[in-house]
């Protein structure tokens, strides 16, 4: 089922500089829309309940697995998190460009639901950088950033089924990349079509 609205979704492992890209992105550009996630981990720093995502317990979680309330859900680091389907479906039928900001499990689950997604993976650009990166960030410990770097491996062994690549060894130079794919998408026939029919019409094209 085709949408007017596009369907984006942003994959990376830990510490690769998703969430940071993702957040200039939408400071730049007001047509992208977040989905906020369900998630079963606990709030982070200054997270809050329904901005960054749906905090909620495992028997609510297991509850909208039974209803088929997501469009993908998956285990990270022993926490779960799913994508409402009826909120990315209700965006895309209003016309409006919705981006997930998902794992590799995730995204693939929504290709199979949306097989025009445009899924993006970013990746950093060694492996040295990713853990200083991880270290840095302070939010985790030892042992923690050693199960990061582990399930790293198995992350960026998928980027060959992703669309797009942006590595990102230099933040401003990744953030056009992704603003780039963005652009670009728009500019396709169909999403022309879409949002500028009139001029179509005024020239006579179907």
């Amino acid at each position: 089922m085709q949408h007017p609205g596009n369907l984006f979704v942003v994959a990376a492992p830990s510490g690769a500089g998703k969430s940071s890209l993702v957040k200039a992105l939408r400071s730049f550009d007001a047509r992208v829309y977040p989905s906020v996630s369900h998630t079963t981990r606990a709030p982070r720093g200054q997270e809050k309940h329904g901005r960054e995502y749906f905090f909620c317990s495992d028997t609510e979680f297991d509850s909208m697995i039974a209803n088929n309330a997501f469009i993908e859900w998956a285990n990270v680091h022993g926490k779960r998190y799913g994508t409402s389907k009826k909120g990315i479906h209700d965006r895309l039928v209003n016309g409006e460009d919705v981006l997930l900001e998902i794992d590799y499990q995730g995204a693939l689950q929504v290709r199979e639901a949306f097989p025009q997604a445009v899924l993006i993976f970013i990746l950093p650009p060694s492996w040295d950088e990713l853990r200083s990166r991880l270290e840095n960030r302070g939010e985790d410990a030892p042992e923690v950033i050693e199960v990061r770097m582990k399930n790293a491996e198995v992350e960026m062994a998928q980027v060959s089924k992703f669309d797009f690549v942006i590595i990102n060894e230099l933040f401003e130079s990744a953030l056009f990349d992704l603003k780039a794919i963005i652009h670009a998408q728009r500019l396709k026939y169909a999403s022309q079509r879409r949002l500028r029919a009139d001029v179509f019409e005024s020239l006579n094209l179907s």
